[in-house]
């Protein structure tokens, strides 16, 4: 039966995918065509294998409702529900096998959420970026920008091009308390991503000292920093591009630097925890929804299962917006949709356990 049930479930999951890839290809087959020097090969292994895995492990619960739905309704209608309840097994004996599959899944989508799915992010994104993006569509400049590098020093930004990582009107200041002991000032910027420095042009630079200050002007300077381009970047959607411990990295350094609403990264790295789970509890909405034989046979259970999924799906969508909003907590915000149909799935269990 656990067989079965999670053959059911990427039986389904291979039915969804290629629906994916073939409206992905009819929207980008003009831009891939653009490129004379992109091959299928790159195309297969840079894009669409990191495309199908996270469309894989983003359809993975709806594959596993569907599925599981499916499957006990199948076995509803050739009423092999009926003969296990006539052998006094439980109906929570009867779930041990969804869980155990359930369990399967939800280690399986653990590892993806957490590593492979935001490595295969970042390549997909730097094929985007090379080969689909145009320019306005890039995340190509970033203005007036403050970053505080640490509990004494702060840097402004007027504006920085990703395109080729220059700034322009750059200032660097650091503190004794609330006073200033030394600033910088230059008006270009260009990081050496090779030696991990930014080099100076027309700068000036002033120390203050108690009873004097000393100015002095050049036109280049050599600078290291503690920060990249990447770092100036603060949008939700880097969050998808990096591994669940370099996320929780960035954040607490987000968090010391005094970067503010950090959110939208809370909720993408508690939401890689939430929605594996979720295989419980949907699961466990399935089979009660589906174990009994209904007049309209698996087509009822079916519509009624995929109008639950698109709830769910709905109050997933919202508890990202609201949980990546200033003063929100993207910890409740992200598990919000578990509890919500967690209650609902506690209500079904019972329901069935009783009529059984």
């Amino acid at each position: 039966m656990l067989f079965r049930y999670l053959k059911s479930v990427f039986f389904t999951l291979f039915i969804l995918i290629p629906i994916a890839v073939v409206i992905d290809v009819s929207e980008k087959v003009d831009k891939f065509l653009r490129h004379d020097d992109l091959t299928f090969f790159h195309i297969l292994k840079d894009y669409y294998l990191n495309f199908i895995l996270y469309y894989a492990n983003t359809f993975l619960p709806l594959a596993t409702f569907i599925a599981c739905i499916m499957f006990t309704s199948k076995l509803a209608s050739n009423t092999e529900v009926i003969a296990i309840s006539s052998a006094n097994i439980s109906f929570t004996r009867f779930l041990r096998p969804y869980f155990i599959g359930a369990s399967i899944l939800a280690v399986v989508a653990l590892g993806m959420n957490h590593f492979v799915v935001p490595k295969g992010n970042e390549i997909k994104y730097a094929f985007e970026q090379e080969y689909i993006f145009s320019k306005t569509e890039n995340r190509s400049y970033v203005k007036n920008f403050n970053l505080q590098l640490n509990d004494s020093a702060k840097i402004f930004i007027k504006n920085f091009s990703l395109l080729n990582n220059r700034g322009y009107n750059f200032s660097y200041a650091e503190f004794d308390g609330i006073k200033v002991k030394y600033r910088i000032v230059a008006d270009n910027m260009l990081w050496d991503k090779e030696n991990g420095n930014f080099v100076l042009s027309n700068y000036s630079e002033r120390f203050i000292y108690p009873d004097r200050d000393s100015i002095a002007h050049g036109d280049k300077r050599v600078m290291t920093l503690d920060f990249t381009p990447d770092d100036l970047m603060i949008s939700g959607s880097k969050s998808m591009e990096m591994t669940s411990d370099k996320l929780s990295e960035f954040i607490t350094k987000s968090e010391r630097r005094g970067v503010k609403n950090l959110n939208a990264y809370h909720v993408e790295l508690y939401q890689r925890t939430s929605l594996p789970i979720s295989a419980y509890i949907l699961t466990l909405i399935a089979v009660s929804l589906s174990s009994r034989k209904k007049r309209g046979g698996t087509g009822v259970n079916l519509a009624l299962g995929i109008g639950m999924m698109f709830m769910y799906v709905f109050f997933m969508k919202v508890a990202v917006v609201l949980g990546s909003a200033p003063n929100s907590n993207a910890l409740f915000m992200a598990w919000l949709p578990n509890i919500i149909f967690s209650i609902i799935a506690i209500y079904l269990y019972y329901r069935e356990k009783q009529q059984g």
